[in-house]
């Protein structure tokens, strides 16, 4: 046993020299000691695959101690076996159902993912295995390890269970990884990154992460330019490695392996969404699985990528969630004609499809700024707290490259000043130069900046920042899948690969079903005015506007894209049917509640009639004087 210590110590010394652990045999090396050595070597190789003949020995040992003296052990092993049994078979399914269970369910979760099997199939082989090994123990204790059939059945058990065990992706994954560890030195020395050497490693569902220490004067850029050989010296598919610059430590960098990639196919809405704005946001997956938070209270946003990289997707993951907020309102405006916002028109309370209702939009959101701050001001506040009486205000834009020249201050001063108001901005753009923002000022006010894919590194800059530089590993135009990102924020520093959610027509409509009906519906004429909030089952409150006067519906000529006048002249086109309120919605562009204002101010003016529930026309010769006013016609 000298010998083989003297042999271990050589190695050691050998692998840290850089050089492969090879086996020296002496003349005075006895046969024994060689053939332990050689054994025990092959063993340690194969510790991970043994494991199953591991337990079943130790099982085999514990109730060969345990029978001649305490036979009656029998009886503690089988509860604890049982009670473990169903703690692993427990759904968590079934215990999410109910509130009192909740809790329980997510200390399990937690449980399960530091035991490492998260998955429910991994549950279920874990549950087979406590069951049988638990049964087999506890009946060895109580009637010897020896009595038939006991031994048959322990190694069929062994043999039966282990082949999962023997065949799993992830122990084959760790024992891969514990390899490369060992012959990383050569491996570091063939790829330009002489003298490095691997800290630590995780194994986890897609791949693995490594830790690795640089050789002093080595910086985590030289170590990204090196990706390509990296993946050649591992003996890995072209894409799959990741390298991220040490948040820590300026000499060591952080290796992402990424084996089976989550961002094959598209991933699903899970359907789960936040119900405040003071919430963050799960929009996508990153490459291990995890999910991807934003928090867009009080932050402007900024979206960019080429036209089919998934920009519309990610806005409708962020509209779904926002409109399950009962503390923010949202505006939009769409210069695409509608294309983009318009099947999310019932959430919206103001909605802009051409460059003059997109600059009065932005001058209305200004305004609303200023008496906000005016607000604050009186009351000594320095921080707008978004409550259901008074929202949060984000305005979505959509191809705000072709926003008006005219439009551009006020976009600006909403940039500059909207964040202690709760009043931002998320505006998306397929290359943000200074042309397309209309100025600096827009683009530097971009808290949180989101790259979809891109055709030049140099427009990674544009988008994410003239501080995040390709040699740090933000390499956006290496995305492919329509959907996938790279995100910069205060909570996302590292230039990791992420998918947005892909949300489906079918889906989107039956979330608009369950968010609608409790939206908040401010008044477009004073957009910051408290609210009256709808509970589930009950219709909407309205509250009464201050008389004012009613001006005359301008000529169709004057104007001709104002809401105003196409709503006018859907009344006026419309049959002895009337149009339905969907249809006025469709014409002008605008929300319900728009369009119900509207409607209340040409009754009461005599200029409508509502000829029977949920449907107008305009009045003509003949018809009552006090048709269409509120009370007539079934109101």
């Amino acid at each position: 046993m000298t010998s083989y210590r003297q042999m271990r110590r050589r190695a050691r010394q050998a692998r840290r020299a850089g050089m492969q652990p090879m086996m020296f045999i002496s003349p005075g090396d006895t046969f024994p000691d060689l053939a332990i050595a050689v054994i025990w070597r092959w063993v340690w190789s194969y510790r991970s695959a043994l494991v199953p003949f591991a337990i079943a020995l130790a099982e085999f040992s514990a109730a060969a101690l345990a029978h001649p003296r305490h036979a009656r052990y029998w009886i503690p092993v089988t509860a604890v076996t049982a009670a473990a049994v169903l703690v692993l078979a427990c759904p968590l399914p079934v215990l999410n159902r109910r509130r009192a269970g909740r809790p329980v369910a997510r200390v399990l979760s937690q449980a399960w993912d530091r035991c490492g099997i998260p998955r429910p199939i991994e549950r279920a082989y874990m549950t087979a295995v406590v069951a049988v090994t638990g049964g087999w123990l506890a009946t060895a204790i109580a009637a010897g390890p020896t009595m038939k059939p006991l031994p048959v059945a322990a190694i069929i058990a062994t043999v039966v269970l282990g082949i999962p065990w023997w065949f799993h992706r992830r122990r084959r994954a760790k024992v891969r990884v514990e390899r490369i560890i060992s012959w990383w030195p050569d491996i570091a020395d063939t790829v330009g990154l002489p003298e490095s050497r691997i800290a630590s490693a995780v194994v986890d569902t897609w791949g693995w992460t490594a830790r690795v220490i640089l050789k002093r004067g080595t910086t985590a850029p030289h170590a990204i330019t090196r990706i390509p050989e990296i993946e050649s010296g591992l003996g890995l598919r072209p894409g799959s490695v990741r390298v991220f610059p040490d948040s820590k430590r300026a000499d060591r960098v952080i290796i992402r392996v990424v084996e089976n990639d989550p961002h094959a196919e598209p991933i699903p809405w899970p359907g789960q969404w936040i119900t405040s704005v003071t919430k963050p946001i799960d929009i996508g997956v990153s490459e291990d699985g995890r999910p991807v938070c934003v928090l867009f209270l009080r932050r402007n946003v900024l979206i960019g990528g080429i036209m089919g990289s998934g920009k519309s997707g990610i806005l409708n993951i962020i509209i779904a969630n926002l409109a399950g907020c009962r503390d923010v309102i949202l505006w939009g405006i769409d210069m695409k004609g509608g294309m983009e916002l318009q099947p999310w028109a019932q959430c919206f309370d103001r909605l802009a499809f051409t460059p003059d209702q997109a600059r009065e939009l932005f001058r209305d959101a200004v305004e609303l700024l200023n008496g906000r701050a005016a607000r604050m001001a009186a009351a000594g506040q320095r921080v707008w707290e978004p409550t259901p009486d008074d929202p949060a205000l984000i305005i979505i834009v959509d191809e705000y490259a072709e926003l008006p020249d005219d439009a551009h201050p006020f976009a600006d001063s909403v940039g500059r000043r909207g964040r202690a108001v709760a009043v931002n901005m998320i505006a998306a753009t397929q290359r943000p130069t200074q042309a397309a923002m209309g100025s600096t000022a827009v683009r530097s006010q971009m808290d949180i900046r989101i790259c979809l894919r891109v055709r030049e590194p140099r427009d990674a800059d544009l988008i994410l920042g003239q501080g995040i530089r390709v040699n740090a590993g933000w390499h956006a135009h290496t995305l492919t899948k329509p959907g996938e990102f790279l995100i910069s924020g205060p909570e996302h520093v590292m230039p990791e690969r992420n998918r947005a959610y892909l949300l489906a027509d079918a889906r989107r409509d039956d979330h608009l079903s369950q968010v609608a009906p409790l939206r908040p519906r401010p008044a477009p004429s004073r957009p910051d005015t408290p609210r009256t909030w709808p509970t589930a089952g009950e219709p909407p409150q309205i509250a009464p506007e201050p008389p004012q006067s009613v001006p005359e519906p301008p000529p169709p000529d004057d104007a001709p894209f104002r809401p105003e006048v196409r709503l006018w002249d859907a009344l006026v086109d419309a049959g002895p049917e009337g149009v339905s309120i969907g249809e006025l919605e469709a014409a002008c562009g605008l929300t319900r509640r728009w369009v119900h204002y509207r409607l209340r101010e040409h009754a009461r003016a005599g200029r409508v009639i509502q000829v029977r529930r949920g449907y107008w026309r305009a009045t003509r010769p003949g018809d009552s004087p006090h048709a269409g006013q509120p009370g007539s016609n079934g109101q």
